[in-house]
């Protein structure tokens, strides 16, 4: 009898924490998209903070007109605090738009999963480069040895990501073998700091130089492109693991269908650069992730350092 007291009681304790936690995850998920409860949208700009903002925010503007759904646009400062901020429990931002790194760490962390991918003109893929001054002796990767470099951010895939792993390619660690990074904080700005002798190279997107030509009109024959780096899948858009699937299907279709109007496509690309979208799931990142393979290195390490 006693021992059936026991069973009961803690039968009852199960019950009673699985509804607690039944409870937990309905509260940030079940009334998603509402004044009291917003979607928090996440993302790191790419260039000028207050463009950026702007257009983030005639995005949110668009989706409400077209859903209902009320989101809060949150501008981060680095993609650590935007994966941070997804791994919480419970969550501090639902979706997100992180640079291809920055995804995989966070999918591998287990707290986000992919469901849209960028295009610019018409490709879901880039390449970044390294920029150094015209009048530099800088040709080859090998030159930069003891080089200071100005990147976007520490989780920049090709700020950061990529040119490690081409760096380890010709035998330069970049922990020892470089001179002092400088986070610039946006690929603009780590372009301009070649530009302005802030540093010795940088490394951002192709061709991040074209933005910084209304404010400095001679950049692009002040400063050259030594090395292009590989193909690397775009940046796009992520939510939450255990976003509700509809709510989702509903946001990624609107996402979809603001490249069909004029004002939705002046907003992404305001917000983003990005000329479109394309539907992918977590397989369109397994290339990339092969490319890690390749160099014997994991998105865990690549961040630890």
């Amino acid at each position: 009898m006693k021992g059936s007291k026991k069973f009961i009681f803690t039968l009852s304790i199960l019950m009673i924490a699985g509804m607690l936690l039944t409870a937990c995850k309905s509260n940030w998920d079940a009334k998603l998209g509402t004044e009291e409860n917003p979607i928090i949208f996440a993302a790191v700009p790419s260039g000028e903070t207050e463009r950026v903002t702007a257009g983030f925010e005639k995005m949110a503007d668009l989706i409400y007109q077209n859903t209902g759904l009320v989101i809060e646009p949150f501008v981060a400062t680095s993609y650590a605090g935007v994966i941070e901020a997804l791994c919480q429990d419970p969550p501090k931002a639902h979706m997100a738009s992180l640079a291809t790194f920055s995804y995989i760490l966070a999918s591998e962390k287990g707290c986000a999963e992919t469901a849209l991918v960028s295009t610019r003109y018409g490709s879901a893929s880039y390449n970044g480069q390294f920029i150094v001054s015209a009048d530099s002796d800088y040709a080859t990767l090998e030159d930069l040895k003891g080089a200071t470099w100005c990147v976007p951010d520490a989780f920049s895939t090709s700020g950061v990501i990529i040119p490690t792993i081409m760096f380890q390619g010709v035998g330069i660690d970049v922990k020892t073998d470089l001179g002092e990074m400088v986070e610039a904080g946006s690929h603009e700005a780590a372009a301009a700091g070649v530009y302005n002798g802030d540093c010795d190279f940088a490394t951002t997107y192709v061709d991040a130089r074209t933005a910084l030509e209304e404010d400095y009109p001679d950049i692009m024959d002040k400063t050259k492109v030594i090395a292009l780096e590989p193909d690397i899948p775009n940046d796009g858009i992520q939510f939450v693991n255990g976003f509700p699937e509809e709510t989702k299907a509903q946001l990624v279709a609107a996402l979809l269908d603001l490249f069909n109007t004029d004002e939705g496509k002046e907003a992404m690309y305001e917000a983003y650069s990005w000329d479109g979208m394309e539907a992918h799931d977590d397989a369109f990142y397994d290339p990339f992730r092969q490319i890690l393979d390749a160099a014997g290195v994991s998105a865990e390490d690549l961040a630890a350092n």
